[in-house]
């Protein structure tokens, strides 16, 4: 990643005014650069996870995502209607010339065409899409295993402090009742049932009324 790296280099520098770096600026240089690796080996992982997920791809459903990409550029539309208006031009104006017209108004050939393309091109988009839900589902199921496994560290955390701070003599014990509930995990299942309860996952027309909630019961830590 050298042209992310440079980057992330040159920002500091500008910010500066260009000032070169000098003994002052040695601290907040190297916080920098390890900002910048931090940066970059998130940026390599995300890369390397896309290219484990597009080496798994058949060829087929390569060769598909392409066109599907290509259909959803303007280039795409401006072709397909260039077509169709040379189409409709010459088969109008054919007779005028002496010529034979391929598709003489209605221009049925044309519909059917058309009425082609357009099973074709729904057809790959489809494919595309299916598997774009997929990766979504994937990713969705990944960020949340992440977002658990960081809760979890968290609270851990928030239970080791707070058992430092109990053994510290230096330190006067008190209850924090918010740390107290903090050590405690959530539970997944409850926070879940109080957003169907509140109509978050439905349309804003079917959503019931806000009721006064209970309190979501957490599972203490082990």
């Amino acid at each position: 990643m050298p042209d992310v790296q440079g980057k992330l280099d040159q920002a500091p520098h500008d910010a500066l005014g260009g000032a070169p770096s000098g003994a002052s600026g040695g601290a907040p240089s190297r916080e920098v650069d390890s900002l910048s690796e931090h940066i970059d080996q998130n940026i390599e992982s995300v890369v390397a996870l896309r290219r484990r997920e597009w080496e798994t791809v058949g060829l087929s459903q390569r060769r598909v995502e392409r066109l599907s990409r290509f259909i959803g550029r303007p280039i795409y539309l401006i072709a397909l209607l260039t077509i169709v208006a040379a189409w409709v031009a010459y088969n109008s104006t054919a007779e005028v010339w002496g010529w034979k017209p391929l598709d003489a108004p209605p221009f049925e050939m044309l519909d059917g065409i058309m009425s082609l393309v357009a099973l074709i091109t729904t057809t790959i988009v489809l494919i595309a899409q299916n598997r774009q839900a997929k990766l979504e589902q994937q990713h969705t199921h990944l960020a949340l295993q992440v977002n658990l496994l960081t809760e979890q560290k968290v609270t851990k955390l928030i239970h080791l402090v707070e058992e430092l701070r109990r053994d510290l003599p230096m330190v006067k014990d008190r209850h924090d009742a918010q740390a107290t509930a903090l050590q405690e995990r959530a539970d997944t299942a409850q926070v879940v049932s109080a957003i169907e309860e509140v109509g978050l996952t439905r349309d804003l027309q079917e959503s019931k009324p806000v009721k006064e909630s209970k309190p979501v019961k957490a599972n203490p830590t082990k």
